[in-house]
């Protein structure tokens, strides 16, 4: 299945389609750092029992890494999208209307499938065709645009008098859009969302189970794990440390966590520069030299507008890059279950390393999440050298 279509249907359409829906799965993701507090005080928790809504996820994610080369085998990418659109949209407005904690928590594989099965089928349409391999830096650009502008709806929202959950009412309907799109253009039969005849469709379980008997794989899987872990936790608690351990007025806090958001979609913008000067594992390297020192600044200094966009930027280009290393890597028809593992295995890491460092700061205080963070960043140093030695 590919985005790109071979003649008379217009491209810009896929195009859209396929960048709103990463800017969807960054509001929903990226605003649930600014409405934790709010979270945490109506329900009396605590930042470790809240962990307990990144952990409901992980049942989504690992859903959605055993089945989404298979789901995308079999319907192909715009059905593929509107499951996934209505789980997700379905997540965010039970968040909004459920009364009780323990609700919440149950709607958490909705949501967790529906970003999974986004992120692993969109990346594994565009990084196939050479004609479309060049917009992944901007289409994870796009997932920055959502994720800055998540904080700063959520932030604006909450100031203007707004509960929590009707922030959560205002993302349901902003990405109940992406349904309606994906929705409308398969009823009009748009080609490019169509499935195809694949011939690799019928072997989909069996390229599954070729690329989990491959070790790259899983340092691509690893790599992605921590990556977004990092990404996540970052989005998650430094609104939190701001407001409730440093003292930050909540509006410099959510403003704060928006420039984070900023500096990594503008990274991603700047990625297919950085590929052609310096190439992906060049990148990689420089990426995660400015991460540390990133994370080192926001430890040590109290104020979060330099440290936290530094941090952002140094991340930007991580992600895409691993995702356009892997057809390098792999024979073709291993590449879609590969992305497909990666990149839920990414979402994994997305919900797990936020609980972990939830459950450490409850204990620690908040103030040690920036060096509770360090090590990974240094860890994912780690797998880079054994990347860079693998055939």
């Amino acid at each position: 299945m590919r985005l790109v279509a071979q003649s008379s249907p217009p491209l810009w359409i896929s195009v859209a389609i396929a960048f709103y829906a990463f800017i969807s799965i960054g509001l929903a993701e990226a605003s649930l750092g600014v409405l934790l507090p709010s979270i945490l005080a109506e329900y009396g928790l605590t930042s470790a029992t809240i962990t307990l809504l990144f952990i409901s996820q992980i049942c989504g994610y690992i859903l959605a890494a055993i089945t989404s080369s298979l789901v995308m085998a079999r319907l192909g990418l715009g059905r593929l999208l509107v499951l996934a659109a209505g789980l997700l949209t379905a997540a965010l407005l039970i968040y909004a209307l459920v009364p009780t904690w323990l609700l919440m928590v149950l709607a958490g594989p909705l949501l967790g499938m529906g970003i999974g099965l986004i992120d692993a089928g969109i990346n594994t349409t565009l990084v196939q065709d050479d004609r479309t391999a060049h917009l992944l830096g901007a289409l994870h650009g796009f997932y920055g645009i959502g994720a800055f502008a998540g904080p700063a709806i959520a932030t604006t929202l909450l100031a203007l008098g707004l509960e929590w959950r009707q922030v959560y009412g205002v993302l349901a309907t902003l990405t109940s859009l992406l349904l309606v799109a994906v929705f409308t253009a398969l009823l009009y039969r748009y080609p490019p969302l169509l499935k195809d005849p694949d011939p690799l469709a019928s072997a989909a379980d069996v390229q599954l189970r070729r690329s989990l008997r491959t070790p790259i794989v899983f340092l691509f899987g690893a790599f992605l794990l921590i990556y977004v872990g990092i990404e996540a936790s970052v989005s998650h608690w430094a609104y939190s440390v701001q407001t409730i351990a440093r003292a930050t007025p909540p509006l410099w806090a959510g403003y704060g966590l928006s420039a984070y958001w900023l500096g990594l979609t503008a990274g991603r913008f700047l990625l297919s520069y950085s590929l052609r000067s310096l190439g992906g594992l060049r990148t990689i390297t420089l990426s995660l030299g400015l991460l540390i020192i990133g994370l080192i600044g926001w430890w040590q200094q109290p104020q979060s507008l330099i440290s936290l966009p530094l941090i952002g930027f140094a991340l930007a280009a991580i992600f895409p890059t691993i995702i356009w290393l892997i057809p390098k890597r792999l024979p073709e028809g291993m590449v879609p279950a590969t992305v497909g593992f990666a990149t839920s295995a990414a979402s994994v890491g997305s919900a797990l390393i936020p609980a972990g460092i939830g459950w450490v700061a409850s204990g620690a205080g908040l103030e040690v999440v920036p060096l509770l963070i360090l090590p990974l960043a240094i860890a994912m140093g780690g797998l880079h050298g054994l990347l860079l030695r693998s055939p």
